[in-house]
């Protein structure tokens, strides 16, 4: 039982000083006295758009020395109690004990991890959408599968949705969606989603029972706030106006108030359903079309950097990423990094930190071995 306990401590305890390394520990901390000393003077409100990305960095601040501190002390006491349990032969105490320490250790792994999320738009909030694939029906039912395991996801992170634009398919699910995803390092973690996903199962659909493969892709990009000015030529937008879809009879909108912007240069299109103004879901869409050409530029420079590694997989729009196989066996494998779980049901149900850290560190320049082993040993 001890030698558990001191496995996991160490664990932690190379978590803990990566951490404290990344944060450069004794800045940070100034760092940190610093926008506390800020955030108490009146005057600071008097420009509310320093206050608040200075309000933005004292709270990742204070979360990542916090978070290390009551690691620390979390993992003492934790092997305080293993020691007097075992002292006083209380095996259940100390099973307790160790089982606090392996929770801590998980803990500390996604920290490690989310102490990478260091790109130029890794903190921001997330538009994340959902279009079925070909395949009618099923892949429209997978889309809204998808669309829920990320509310999922979301909601046990504590972050916030909101639906910002919705079509309905023909007789279930979804064609496409775009939900805004709310909370701290929301594109961060979501952006290793992009692509193409792929479901195996028994269509619940076919009379026949027989089993079909359905794709949808689902794509992430950063929510821009004003502190990046994206400069938009009106001679290059088209705008659509459009009445939204709905349920039917009294729930269906019977004024154009949707709101498509298309980007001809580009192509890109976003669009707005999310209000009943079509006012506020103008823009909405344009902040929609902001942030996917913000993204655009994004995908340029990582382009070009990743062009000289070789042996990294493309996991742009468009390219097959993960399987959730449901029969004729359980299986969900990550095509990029080998992550697998042989509980499909856990992950549609928003299971997929596993899978996000895996990725994030194969995209940060970990190998694919070092990225699943390293994730599978912690979480």
């Amino acid at each position: 039982m001890r030698a558990d306990a001191e496995n996991l401590k160490l664990r932690i305890a190379e978590s803990a000083d990566l951490l404290r390394r990344h944060l450069n520990w004794d800045v940070a901390q100034a760092r940190l006295e610093e926008l506390n000393a800020r955030a108490e003077d009146p005057t600071l409100w008097d420009k509310p758009d320093l206050a608040q990305t200075l309000m933005r960095e004292r709270t990742k601040l204070a979360d990542q020395i916090e978070g290390v501190a009551r690691l620390e002390q979390a993992v003492s006491d934790a092997l305080e109690l293993v020691e007097m349990a075992e002292a006083e032969g209380d095996a259940a105490t100390a099973d307790a004990a160790v089982a606090d320490l392996q929770t801590l250790a998980a803990e500390a792994k996604r920290r490690e991890i989310e102490s990478l999320l260091s790109g130029e738009a890794d903190g921001n909030d997330a538009w994340l959408e959902v279009n079925a694939g070909a395949g009618g029906t099923e892949a429209q039912d997978w889309a809204e599968m998808l669309l829920r395991m990320y509310t999922r996801w979301a909601e046990r992170h504590g972050y916030k949705v909101v639906m910002t634009e919705e079509s309905a398919g023909e007789q279930a699910g979804l064609k496409s969606a775009t939900i805004q995803v709310t909370g701290p390092n929301a594109y961060g973690w979501l952006k290793t989603e992009t692509g193409v996903h792929r479901l195996v199962r028994i269509s619940p659909f076919d009379a026949a029972a027989r089993r079909q493969t359905s794709f949808a892709s689902v794509y992430v990009y950063p929510v821009v706030d004003d502190r990046i000015e994206i400069d938009i030529n009106p001679a290059d937008l088209r705008t659509d106006t459009f009445r939204a879809s709905g349920a039917g009879g009294q729930h269906v909108n019977k004024t154009e108030s949707g709101v498509r912007f298309t980007h001809i240069p580009t192509g890109i299109v976003a669009a707005s359903t999310q209000d009943r103004s079509q006012h506020k879901n103008r823009a909405i869409a344009m902040n929609m079309l902001k942030a996917r050409l913000y993204e655009l530029e994004l995908t340029k420079r990582e382009a070009i950097g990743a062009a000289i590694e070789a042996g990294k997989t493309d996991i742009g729009w468009g390219h097959q990423i993960r399987s959730y196989v449901l029969q004729p066996y359980q299986m969900v494998k990550d095509l990029r990094t080998g992550t697998e779980s042989g509980n499909p049901g856990a992950v549609l149900d928003g299971g997929l930190d596993e899978f996000m850290a895996a990725a994030l560190a194969l995209r940060v320049g970990t190998t694919r071995s070092e990225a699943s082993a390293s994730v599978k040993a912690s979480l």
